[in-house]
């Protein structure tokens, strides 16, 4: 029998100038992640349609209704968590990861910037080690996590508690946002994740 799964698809990608086109892309490639057995159904938050006035309330409170029920809908999701407007990810596609993941859901998560956060603070000049308690800090005195993540813990650990750690590649800075190796290999999870989740019954042989 044929499962039909759908995939939240979150992250910056929503700011981008080509933004519609990236969303496609990536609906397409469920698609074709899909098999005899399993469909894959792409939700991307440009899909809602959101008419500025229609119901005279402030447009920010429909677009966060509306994919408040796209993620609510979903069975997974997928999350560029590529550093955005800083050195983090961005915050709205972290929300959407905690609200994913509190539901019970799975999530798959990938990153453009293989580099641990802390390392990228470093590069930017924004952390210094504290030698009177042996710790890295910020430019406000603030401690710095030293685990090799990406990101806050409590982003790379959600994801490494569910069995599938978020997904970190090396790309150039041109292609930060364009390269979507990273979306293929979260796609190739949640596949196999489906897939585990009904496996194929052998017909009994026949005596």
């Amino acid at each position: 029998m044929l499962k039909r799964r759908k995939i939240y698809l979150a992250g910056p990608d929503v700011f981008l100038p080509n933004a519609i086109e990236i969303g496609e892309r990536k609906k397409r490639l469920c698609e074709q992640f899909s098999c005899d057995r399993l469909e894959l159904i792409g939700l991307f938050p440009f899909d809602n349609e959101i008419r500025p006035g229609a119901d005279g309330g402030p447009v920010d409170r429909d677009i966060y209704r509306a994919n408040l029920a796209m993620i609510k809908a979903a069975d997974c999701g997928i999350f560029n968590l590529t550093p955005f407007r800083g050195p983090s990810a961005d915050v709205g596609t972290v929300f959407e990861l905690g609200l994913l993941t509190g539901l019970g859901k799975p999530a798959f998560a990938y990153s453009n910037e293989c580099r641990s956060l802390l390392d990228r603070l470093k590069s930017q000049k924004m952390a210094f080690f504290d030698t009177s308690v042996a710790e890295w800090r910020d430019r406000n005195n603030m401690f710095i996590e030293d685990y090799g993540n990406s990101d806050n813990l409590m982003i790379d650990a959600c994801l490494a508690e569910q069995g599938h750690p978020l997904v970190r590649r090396k790309t150039s800075l041109a292609e930060r946002f364009a390269d979507l190796g990273g979306y293929l290999e979260c796609l190739q999870l949640a596949r196999s994740h489906f897939l585990a989740l009904h496996p194929v019954k052998m017909a009994a042989s026949a005596s």
